[in-house]
């Protein structure tokens, strides 16, 4: 089969698969670090807890991506 033939095929798919076909090929060509990936496993456990027990304020992401846009555009 060649590859186009192949593209052409995965590109019939749903998009839930080709997501899937997608992080799959991207991820071979880029294998993770398994240090890196237990650092930000590590973060992401210590911010949830820090959530968890209210020592942290949540910013929703529309007012995060309102203050990078008045940022970029100043």
């Amino acid at each position: 089969m060649k590859v186009e033939d192949l593209i052409a095929e995965a590109m019939e798919l749903p998009v839930e698969e080709r997501i899937l076909i997608a992080d799959s090929m991207l991820r071979s060509l880029n294998r993770p670090d398994p240090e890196v990936e237990a650092a930000w496993l590590d973060e992401a456990e210590r911010r949830l807890a820090e959530i968890d027990a209210g020592r942290t304020t949540l910013i929703p992401g529309d007012e995060v991506m309102a203050e990078l846009r008045k940022r970029i555009t100043a």
